[in-house]
């Protein structure tokens, strides 16, 4: 016998399509096809309809989530502003060796363009750049990377706050475009070395600050 979920026909309501899930569950996995929609697309080129059929339901239960296509990139693109942002704070927080500290949060921009496929590209290479509220996602990510590798090399040279800022800046752009530049040239090196080469010019420069006498 074919089963309820397989006989319904194209458009048929999500509250009769097979398994219901929760809510939670259901954003999830809205999120995840308008993640892989939006990579293929572009935000301009994405249709509501199109994520809708992708996720397998209708479009009211896409807008009961989501009232805009807006806002529905925005929600990706935080999911994966946040998993940047929380592999570069485990990175810091594995060790206290700082050299070992750049190595981490180098790799861990060189991991999250690799894994994530085409996804970073949501963050750093968006169509929709021109949007003040991408602006302002991408900002508080390069900030939030950024601030506490600033903090580590504020109290370990002795610099002043904006300063061991810029530095933190410098580090959190120099890998994440390497890392960029890396994939978008076919990983012509292993992502480990690639990642190893980067973080070594980086901690050359940043251990040459002499270290702050208690």
């Amino acid at each position: 016998m074919t089963s309820a979920a397989a006989a319904d026909p194209p458009g048929t309501p999500d509250a009769v399509r097979g398994t219901r899930l929760s809510r939670p569950a259901r954003r999830r996995q809205l999120l995840g096809a308008a993640q892989a929609v939006f990579v293929a697309n572009g935000y301009h080129a994405t249709a509501m309809d199109e994520i809708a059929d992708r996720a397998q339901v209708s479009k009211p239960v896409l807008y009961q989530h989501f009232p805009s296509k807006l806002e529905l990139y925005l929600a990706v693109l935080d999911g994966l502003v946040e998993h940047l942002v929380e592999a570069v704070s485990a990175a810091l927080e594995a060790t206290h060796d700082n050299k070992q500290r750049v190595a981490g949060v180098t790799a861990a921009f060189f991991s999250f363009v690799d894994t994530e496929g085409e996804a970073f590209r949501l963050v750093f290479e968006s169509d929709l750049t021109s949007e003040p509220l991408v602006q302002q996602r991408v900002a508080r990510m390069t900030a939030a990377c950024a601030a506490p590798i600033s903090t580590v090399i504020a109290e370990d040279t002795g610099l002043p706050r904006e300063e061991a800022r810029m530095l933190g800046i410098a580090l959190v752009g120099q890998a994440q475009v390497t890392a960029r530049w890396w994939l978008s040239n076919g990983r012509p090196i292993p992502r480990e070395d690639a990642a190893r080469l980067v973080s070594s010019l980086s901690w050359r420069g940043i251990r040459g600050f002499p270290k702050s006498v208690a």
